[in-house]
C-alpha cells in the first residue's frame, strides 16, 4: 500500500530547521544607490532559495574603504535614502535582511548593522570596538557603541531602536532569536555576541569588511568555529568582496555559516561572481545543547547584562507547506571522521 506524507511534512521549518543565506554583493565605493540595488537583487535571490535570513557585509550600502567620504553629508544622505528604498523594495519578501551602513545618530556617525523586514527597519546595532591599528583607523571616522548618545534613531523616516542591546525574535519560528555584531567585535576578549547569546540569541550575524592577508582566513575560521561552539549558537559571517577599493587593501568576500562548531557552508574566496551561500540551521539542536549544558546557564546567571536586552518581535511567515529539501552536510558515518588521516590519528590515540 502506498503511503504519502501529510501536507507540509517535508517542510524543514516543521522539523526545527530554518534556512539562512550569507552573501557579498558587488559594491561601488561611495555609491549607495547602486549598492542598494545589488542588495535588493540578492535579497530576492535568497527569498527564492527559501531563506528566512540574508546577511551581507559591513558598510555594504556605502562600501567600507572610502576613508573621509564617510563624513560627507552627500554620502550619509545617500546611504539613508538607499536604506529607505531598500526597505520598500524588499517589503514583499518573506525574509529578514541584515545590511551595513554609516548612520548619523545624535550628531555622531556610527558603523551600524540594520535589520530590515517587510518594509520596516526593525533596529540598528552600532559597532562596539573600532580597530585603530596597522591598516585600520576606524576611530577617525566613527563613534563606538559606548559613546552612543541615544537609544533610538530616525532612519529613512522611521523611528528605529538603536544600540547593542537588541535581540530580534521571530515570533512564528520558535528558537530563532537574532543578534548582530560588526567585524572587529568578534576579535575581542568578550565579544558583544557573548552577552547576546546568554540573553537568548541563537543566531548571530557578523557583518564584516575584514581585508585579506596571508593566513587570515584560517584565523577567521577559528574565530567563527570557537565562537559558535562556546555560545552554542549559529554564527554567520560575511566579509566584503569584489568592488571594494584596492588602493591599500585586498578583499576576498569570505562568507561562512557555522553551527555549534560545525562548518555548514563556505563561499569561495576571491570570486569574480556575486557569491551567496545557503544552509539549514538546526534550531532544535541548539535548544537541546543549551538545555544539556548547565555551565552555559550558570555563566548567564553569573554575568547578567547591565540592563535587560530590548526584544523586537517580528513574523517571518515561512512557507510551511513547501518542500525545500535540506541543505546541510550529512555525514554517512556521523561518529567517525571522514578524513582517513584524522581517523587514523584518533584511533591511535584511543589505543594508546
Amino acid at each position: 500500500m502506498s503511503r504519502t506524507a501529510p501536507p507540509g511534512f517535508l517542510n524543514l521549518v516543521r522539523h526545527g530547521f530554518v534556512r539562512v543565506a550569507v552573501g557579498a554583493p558587488f559594491v561601488r565605493p561611495a555609491d549607495p544607490a547602486f549598492n542598494g540595488g545589488r542588495l535588493s537583487a540578492m535579497a530576492r535571490r535568497a527569498a527564492e532559495a527559501g531563506a528566512s535570513l540574508l546577511l551581507t557585509p559591513e558598510l555594504g550600502l556605502s562600501a567600507y574603504a572610502i576613508d573621509d567620504l564617510l563624513h560627507q553629508s552627500a554620502l550619509l544622505d545617500g546611504a539613508e535614502a538607499a536604506l529607505g528604498r531598500l526597505a520598500a523594495e524588499t517589503a514583499a519578501l518573506p525574509l529578514a535582511l541584515v545590511v551595513g551602513a554609516p548612520l548619523r545618530v545624535a550628531g555622531r556617525v556610527h558603523n551600524a548593522g540594520l535589520v530590515l523586514h517587510r518594509g520596516r527597519i526593525l533596529g540598528a546595532v552600532p559597532k562596539s570596538y573600532l580597530p585603530n591599528y596597522r591598516e585600520f583607523y576606524e576611530a577617525r571616522h566613527f563613534a563606538p557603541a559606548a559613546e552612543a548618545a541615544a537609544d533610538r534613531a530616525t532612519v529613512a523616516g522611521q523611528d528605529v531602536p538603536f544600540g547593542v542591546d537588541l535581540l530580534f525574535d521571530a515570533e512564528d519560528l520558535p528558537g530563532f532569536t537574532l543578534a548582530l555584531e560588526v567585524c572587529e567585535d568578534v576579535w575581542t576578549p568578550i565579544p558583544p555576541s557573548a552577552r547576546a547569546a546568554m540573553a537568548g540569541a541563537t543566531v548571530v550575524a557578523n557583518l564584516s569588511a575584514s581585508n585579506a592577508t596571508v593566513g587570515k582566513s584560517d584565523y577567521r575560521h577559528a574565530l567563527c568555529r570557537t565562537t559558535s561552539a562556546r555560545q552554542l549558537c549559529a554564527y554567520l559571517y560575511s566579509a566584503a568582496g569584489r568592488g571594494e577599493s584596492t588602493t591599500d587593501l585586498a578583499w576576498d568576500g569570505h562568507a561562512m555559516i557555522y553551527e555549534d562548531g560545525d562548518l555548514l557552508a563556505e563561499a569561495p574566496r576571491f570570486s569574480d561572481a556575486e557569491e551567496m551561500i545557503v544552509a539549514d540551521l538546526d534550531l532544535d539542536r541548539l535548544a537541546a545543547e543549551r538545555a544539556r549544558m548547565g555551565p552555559f546557564s550558570a555563566c548567564a546567571r553569573d554575568n547578567p547584562p547591565d540592563r535587560p536586552f530590548r526584544r523586537i518581535g517580528f513574523s517571518l511567515d515561512p512557507a510551511r507547506d513547501r518542500d525545500l529539501g535540506l541543505i546541510r552536510p550529512l555525514a554517512r558515518f556521523p561518529f567517525v571522521p571522514a578524513d582517513p588521516a584524522r581517523l587514523d590519528a584518533l584511533c591511535a590515540e584511543a589505543y594508546e
